[in-house]
């Protein structure tokens, strides 16, 4: 498939980056709507979307450029040029965390239930995201006969983007499920680190791309870490043994 949506004024407009707009619109639009929901001024809940997504994009670039930084010696401005891919989840989760605390801290936000209303909208555009990786050729596992492999460079292989997109779209269901019927702040975004990171450990061993750390690939030991921190978060969260950073003001 040809990367390459569209020509605007000379200048190439690639699917990935539609993709990747396309998901952080449908992200922020159900997250003010959900805020809604939960009490807070839509606005506020644009204000964290407007910090912290800029700085999920900075993050996720930056995270990917560290670990591949051999790729760049030659010519250090590419390493601003995304249009071609190379982006990094949990660089982006690390940017957006902060980009979010930023404006709780400001706004006198719980961040709690800020990060619940936004876990369904991070996983959505996760699954939607994947489908660049897609256009782009990139993020794919090793050989396969299995008959859903795809070919790229002649060769049939994992189509690991499609496991993850599926797999996210479990867990934005189970989010969604659980907002209905949520028992404490923090519970969904708990069950985000736990369920995203589960998957992304496993789907990790199969990819042929995987950012290195001497022999061990880094996404598995962040998503364990994630894994054992979302747990721990549920459980003191649900034995009400950890307090709230900021009390809500979310009627201003």
């Amino acid at each position: 498939m040809d990367p390459v949506a569209f020509n605007m004024f000379g200048i190439e407009v690639r699917w990935y980056g539609v993709i990747i707009s396309a998901a952080m619109i449908i992200g922020i639009l159900m997250a003010m709507s959900n805020g809604k929901k939960e009490g807070f001024v839509e606005d506020h809940i644009l204000d964290v979307s407007l910090l912290a997504l800029p700085l999920a994009v900075v993050g996720a670039r930056l995270y990917y450029v560290i670990f591949n930084l051999e790729l760049y010696q030659e010519n250090w401005l590419s390493m601003f040029n995304t249009r071609m891919g190379g982006m990094a989840i949990h660089g982006g989760l690390i940017g957006g965390l902060i980009g979010g605390l930023i404006v709780c801290y400001k706004r006198k936000m719980n961040v709690l239930k800020v990060a619940d209303i936004v876990a369904p909208s991070l996983i959505l555009g996760q699954a939607i995201g994947r489908w660049g990786n897609f256009i782009n050729q990139e993020a794919h596992g090793g050989p396969t006969d299995l008959p859903w492999g795809i070919m790229v460079d002649g060769v049939k292989v994992h189509p690991t983007f499609l496991y993850e997109s599926i797999w996210n779209l479990l867990i934005f269901v189970l989010l969604i499920k659980i907002f209905k019927n949520k028992k404490f702040d923090g519970q969904m975004v708990s069950v985000y680190l736990i369920g995203y990171s589960i998957g992304r450990f496993f789907i990790e061993g199969l990819r042929t791309d995987s950012l290195m750390l001497g022999s061990f690939r880094v996404a598995q030991l962040i998503s364990a870490l994630m894994i054992v921190a979302g747990i721990v978060l549920y459980n003191l969260l649900k034995d009400k043994k950890v307090g709230l950073p900021y009390r809500e003001n979310s009627k201003v």
